[in-house]
């Protein structure tokens, strides 16, 4: 029987503006400060190309004595609030993540989130399937827990 391939996609409304919540997102370094099983994040090189800024960085991820590492590219489109990271190597098939940052008033916007993913290994998708699923659930909450931590929170 084959696995599934997880597929998630949340619209998420948050009483902070889309500028605030796409430099919050856009603030990769900082993950492992509130981002679910994010243990370390290094971001290895940074360029702009075509208006936009592109980002190389490993991310370790873990829970108890499960470690894995992967490389992913970072492109942030602060014209169209927009941020896409796509896989380039470690223990996926693919792993493509998207976010988008839609105004709704002054002070409010909706976060769109879309994360897909297929590790190569079944074993691997066995072992940490469920808990990735766990966390990447929660994912929106984190970041919208941050901003109110950073920017105050509004009701």
């Amino acid at each position: 029987m084959p696995v599934a391939v997880p597929h998630f996609k949340k619209v998420h409304p948050v009483h902070h503006s889309a500028t605030d919540m796409f430099d919050l997102v856009a603030d990769i370094d900082r993950y492992p400060e509130f981002v679910p099983l994010c243990q370390s994040l290094t971001t290895r090189s940074t360029r702009q190309k075509s208006g936009r800024e592109v980002r190389l960085a490993d991310m370790t991820v873990g829970y108890k004595s499960i470690r894995e590492t992967f490389t992913c590219q970072v492109l942030l489109h602060p014209d169209t609030s927009q941020i896409q990271a796509s896989y380039i190597d470690g223990p996926f098939k693919f792993l493509e993540n998207k976010w988008n940052f839609e105004s709704t008033g002054k002070s409010t916007c909706n976060v769109h989130f879309v994360l897909d993913y297929e590790f190569k290994s079944r074993a691997l998708a066995l072992l940490m399937g469920s808990m990735f699923d766990r966390a990447f659930a929660r994912f929106t909450q984190a970041f919208e827990d941050r901003a109110d931590a950073l920017y105050g929170k509004s009701d």
